[in-house]
């Protein structure tokens, strides 16, 4: 039952606020305070319809379902980390997935890693996005087995696929983690798909045929242990905020970030100018930095 002291913050409207629960006005002295460490602190999903509120990297989910930890085609990896939650949209996107890539590929399935909290928000480690139930990763490691046990799931590591820093591929990028991006990118639901800059070079030089899909495959750091799925807000989730793909297949993106990796451009000269304030996003972003809704599904204020 979610408890609702008066110290903490006050209910201003419970009508029209949709499942992301009611209106709230935060008290002062609780807003300043970081979301993590109560988005963090809960075991269990909210209850009522799954609705994705706010952006990727400053959101929350009303309506979490946990992702099964084995199925017949995937196994939730770190369990210990009760990462494996999303909106009902991801969770049957995984599902789906999972299916077709032991169906089409080599693969026995899939290891799932991180997707979101069981409710949504920011997170105390590791990510800045995964918020709103609606980002998944996807370990680059090809399942041998799908009866891991809670401790193996634990020690297991995945491999890398980048060479050269990440300009390009290594000896463990295989013709079906190709097919496995291509049957996760065609995907309706798909919005981007993030890969270190050597897979996008890869399967710029390497795809025939249908190459519409690339366009969902964007390069980023960090991402040669596993890709990162993120799906478009699904439809009816009046308060999602999406993050349109850009036009075109983004290959020339590509080249020209494992072009800069490659031979690193000089540094200018240091910036002097005082930054700019950014919205809140991340980590860090204190309670009253969130959607409003997003307070509104906490039980530990």
């Amino acid at each position: 039952m979610r408890r609702l002291f008066p110290f903490a913050f006050m209910v201003l409207a419970a009508c029209g606020a949709g499942s992301g629960g009611p209106v709230i006005q935060l008290d002062p002295s609780m807003s300043g305070q970081e979301a993590r460490q109560f988005f963090g602190a809960e075991t269990s999903g909210s209850g009522g319809a799954g609705e994705a509120i706010g952006f990727y990297s400053n959101g929350c989910l009303a309506g979490g379902q946990e992702l099964a930890e084995t199925g017949p085609t995937w196994q939730a990896m770190r369990l210990s980390r009760n990462r494996n939650w999303g909106h009902p949209e991801l969770i049957d996107y995984v599902q789906s997935l999972s299916a077709n890539v032991a169906r089409q590929t080599s693969w026995a399935g899939l290891y799932v890693g991180d997707m979101s909290q069981p409710r949504g928000g920011p997170m105390l480690t590791g990510h800045a996005s995964h918020q709103v139930g609606l980002d998944v990763d996807i370990w680059m490691l090809p399942p041998e087995r799908l009866d891991l046990t809670e401790q193996e799931r634990e020690e297991l590591s995945s491999i890398s696929v980048r060479a050269q820093r990440g300009a390009s591929v290594n000896g463990n990028w295989t013709a079906d983690h190709a097919e496995v991006l291509r049957l996760a990118a065609t995907d309706p639901r798909v919005e981007r798909i993030f890969v270190t800059t050597g897979v996008k070079v890869w399967l710029c030089q390497n795809v025939t045929g249908d190459r519409s899909w690339l366009s969902h495959i964007r390069p980023a750091a960090g991402h040669h242990y596993h890709f990162h799925v993120r799906l478009r807000c699904p439809a009816g989730d009046s308060n999602c905020v999406n993050q349109p793909t850009p036009q075109g297949d983004g290959c020339q993106e590509a080249y020209d970030r494992a072009a800069a990796i490659i031979n690193p451009p000089p540094p200018g000269p240091p910036n002097t100018a005082p930054p700019e304030e950014a919205p809140p996003s991340g980590m860090r972003v204190a309670l009253g930095e969130v959607p409003n809704q997003c307070v509104g599904l906490l039980s530990n204020l």
